[in-house]
Parts: C-alpha cells; structure tokens; sequence
C-alpha cells in the first residue's frame, strides 16, 4: 500500500470511530431518556441495566453508523483541506476520486459490516430487547414509606410508619395490618424497626422493637364466639414470602415481528402474507358479488318476474321496475335495501381482516428493503461527506457538525415519509425504503463533481460577488430601459 493512501485512512479511522461512539452515546441517552420512567425505581441491577444498554447500542447500528460515516468524511477532508494536504496531493497530479480511492474501498468493507449487523445483530437485539423490556415493566418497585401514609405494596398488608430513615432504613411509630388469613385479622403495633427485601427479593423481612400485636380469630357464623389475644414484644422477627420484586427473565422467542426477522425469515413471512390476503380478499369480495350484487346469472327480467310469483326478492332492472305496480315497487326496494345492510355489515367485517393483513405484509416489505438499503445508505453518505469536506475545507467539530446534522436531517424526514407510505400501502414498499437514496445519491455524484472541478460552491465571497454582478448588470439594464423611454417620450 502507497504510503500517502495509509496517511489517508489513518486520518479516517480516527474520527470514524470517534463520531460512532458519539452518535451511539446520543442514541443511547434518548432511549434512556424515554423509557427513565419504566426503569428507575426497580431496584435493576448493574449486569441487568448493562445486557440492556447493550442490546440498545446494536439496535442503533442502523441509525448510527451512516451519520457516523457522514461526519467522519467531512472531518477527514476538511482536515486535509484546511492543512493545505489536500492541495499538496492535487499538486502531485492526484484527482479527488484517486485520493478518495482507499477511503472508497474502506466504505465497502463498513458497508457489508453494516449489511451483516442489519440482518443478523440488529433483529436479535430487539428481540432481548423487547423481552427485558417487559419483564421491566412487569417487576414491581422497591417497597417505599411514606411518613403517615399507608403503604399496599405488600400482598394482603397495609403498612403506615410515623418517619423513615433514607439513610439508615430504620422506621418508627410502625402499624401493620395483616388479613392475609380470611379467618383472622392481626394488628400490630412498634415503636421501630426495619422492613426490606432480601437480597433475591423472594421474601420480605421484618424485625420490629418494642410493641405488641393484636390477633382477632372471627367463627364462620355470626354466632361463633371470637376471640381476642394480645401479646407484647421487645424484638419480633418475621418473613413472608413475596413475589413479582425479583427480576424474572421471560423467554424472548415468545416476541415476534417484522423487526426481530433477518430477510430469509422476512422472505418467508411475506410469501405467506400474500397468500393470507389474497385468501381474505376474495373471501370479503367473493360472496358480496356472488350472494349480493349478481345472486343470478340468467335473464335478470324473466328472472324477477319469477320472484314475484314466488314472493321471493326479486332482482330486476329498472325497465322491469317500471312495469310493475306500487306494492310489488315496494317490495322490490324493500329487499335490495335488506341487501345492501346485509352486504355491507358482512363486507365492513371482511374487509376489516382483509386491511389488517395487508398492513402487515406491507411492514414485512419495508423491513426487507431497509435491510437492504442501510449498506447503500452508507455509501450515499460518503459520497456526500468526503467532497463536501474538500470544498468547505474546515476541520474539527464545528462546521462538519453543522454540515452532518442537516443532511441527516433531511435523509431522516425523507426516510420517515417513505416508510409511513409503505406502511399505509399508499406508495410500494421498494419506494418506501429507496426514497431517501434516490433522493441523496444524485447530491453525492453533484457535488463530487464541484469537489473534482474545485468549485466554490460553499464560498462566500464567490456567492457575493456573483450578487454584485447580478445587481449591476440589473442596474444597467434598467438604466438602458429607462433612457429608451425617456428618448421615445421626447420623439413622440
């Protein structure tokens, strides 16, 4: 390898794996920042809070690593650029697509890295995902008092303590109901104590000081005698099994969708949602041709004579209506008013799970061609950064960042309005996911172009003084219009 192509991806691989980390931190703080609510409070371990962000940083992959591409680009060569290195290159006979060639086959290698990571990591990461998610959600919080409220976190127990101690967990004034037991209800009353969770948050363990407890035995009738006792304690130990505290992994298998699904499964799935719809299309189309709009299929006004006779609902044209009098109008319009309802409430229902079908055969689609568009995506998006950071020449963090964040932007709104059309059938679900690179790649190819031909797309003085030029040549212009109508007024 030439020695100026491993200065090049030196200076490249340094911010590409800089600006991935970074993005990837982003993306991982809004998630934390929209399930915070979900997790906080339930007492989730570092291990647990760990195997999540991680199954969180790979579903990001395919948000991540093109932006990341994106800013790495316009970082490498505004640094060259700004460093005058670039120029030194192009002094030495070196086009802008030969610099860019090492970086050119770098991007395939990210590309099928990407590719793999779309298809393979990414649905198995939303699928623990998704299972540690519910089972979050589905564990119970950390028992917390209240000074002077009731607390009924504890199965069949309301618990009121006086003050509690964040510090030191100790609580005092402590009154505890207990009617777990239908046949008995205890009351018990302490000066202090402690109530946790034990380490596997299986039980719950009680040590009270200094009180007394109350234990009322009710008979089964009314009349049955009931009895009271009383007894006084300096310390009572007690532990009740609890359930729900602990975190309890549920079997991810058990969560399924388009996005937990690589493209042989998402291939599967669409072969048999075609079939699936078809069949309920013609199931919800079928009868309300056949039973409802066209029930015969011989002359419809012999046909409706013969209803008639038989006091049947008789199908008829208009010319047949009008030979017939009042009542038998009346009966005509009663049974295709009948019909219509009936058609109606049976196609509405049909078509119901006809649509349902369809909707999901259109998100296995788009799914199939997102996985497929990532790899592209990231090679649009070099070939817009790497000429767009030759012509503005400007390394560091400042105007890359600025650069970056608007053309994700736009890659994003677009990639949003092509993927909500697939998913309504409104637009094919190849042009739902191929949108945004339809749209994109003719910018990359424009503007290596400009980069090529040193343009001053980005300059601002070359954009003022293309302003003056313009307004002069205006004022001219208009100079000249002006004294061709003063001399042709003088004429007249």
């Amino acid at each position: 390898m030439k020695t100026i192509y491993r200065l090049i991806l030196k200076t490249y691989t340094g911010p590409m794996f800089l600006t991935f980390f970074i993005v990837m931190f982003i993306f991982i703080m809004n998630f934390l920042w929209k399930y915070i609510d979900e997790i906080v409070g339930k007492g989730l371990g570092i291990d647990v809070m760990a195997e999540l962000l991680f199954y969180v940083s790979l579903t990001c992959i395919p948000m991540a690593l093109p932006l990341a591409t994106l800013l790495a680009s316009i970082m490498t060569m505004g640094n060259l650029g700004e460093n005058y290195e670039l120029l030194a290159m192009k002094s030495a006979g070196m086009s802008l697509p030969k610099i860019m060639k090492p970086l050119l086959i770098l991007m395939v290698f990210i590309s099928i890295g990407g590719f793999y990571a779309g298809n393979n990591l990414v649905p198995y990461a939303v699928r623990q995902m998704q299972a540690m998610l519910y089972d979050i959600r589905r564990q119970k919080q950390e028992i917390e008092f209240k000074d002077g409220l009731f607390t009924n976190d504890i199965p069949n127990m309301s618990v009121r303590v006086g003050h509690s101690n964040k510090e030191t967990g100790l609580l005092t004034d402590v009154l505890i109901y207990d009617y777990k037991d239908p046949g008995k209800m205890s009351t018990t009353i302490a000066d202090s104590g402690y109530i946790r969770l034990s380490k596997d948050k299986k039980f719950l363990l009680v040590t009270l000081f200094n009180g007394e407890s109350f234990e009322e035995s009710r008979g089964v009738q009314w009349y049955n005698k009931n009895s009271l006792t009383r007894r006084m304690f300096s310390e009572q130990n007690m532990s009740i099994a609890m359930s729900g505290f602990d975190f309890q992994r549920t079997d991810a298998g058990l969560f399924s969708s388009s996005e937990m699904q690589n493209m042989n499964e998402l291939k599967h799935g669409i072969d048999s949602l075609s079939h699936e719809a078809a069949e309920l299309q013609s199931q919800a189309y079928g009868p309300l041709f056949k039973d409802f709009i066209f029930p015969h299929d011989v002359d419809i006004a012999v046909d409706s004579l013969r209803a008639l006779q038989n006091e049947r609902t008789p199908v008829v044209t208009m010319d047949s209506i009008a030979r017939l009098d009042v009542k038998d109008k009346q009966k005509v319009w009663a049974g295709a008013a009948n019909n219509a309802r009936n058609s109606r409430s049976m196609f509405i229902r049909d078509e119901s799970m006809a649509k349902a079908k369809y909707t999901e055969l259109y998100r296995y689609q788009l799914d199939w061609h997102n996985k497929l568009a990532l790899p592209v995506s990231i090679m649009i998006f070099f070939l817009i950064g790497a000429p767009l950071g030759a012509i503005i020449r400007r390394g560091g963090l400042g105007m890359p960042i600025v650069v970056s964040v608007a053309f994700f932007v736009i890659y994003y709104l677009i990639s949003i309005m092509g993927k909500q059309m697939g998913r309504e059938g409104s637009w094919d679900a190849s042009l739902g996911a191929w949108i945004s690179s339809i749209i994109l790649l003719p910018i990359g190819l424009f503007l290596i172009y400009k980069a090529t031909n040193d343009s001053n797309l980005l300059n601002a003085d070359w954009y003022y003084m293309k302003f003056v030029r313009l307004r002069d040549y205006v004022k001219c212009k208009y100079r000249d219009i002006k004294n061709r109508y003063e001399r042709s007024k003088q004429g007249a």
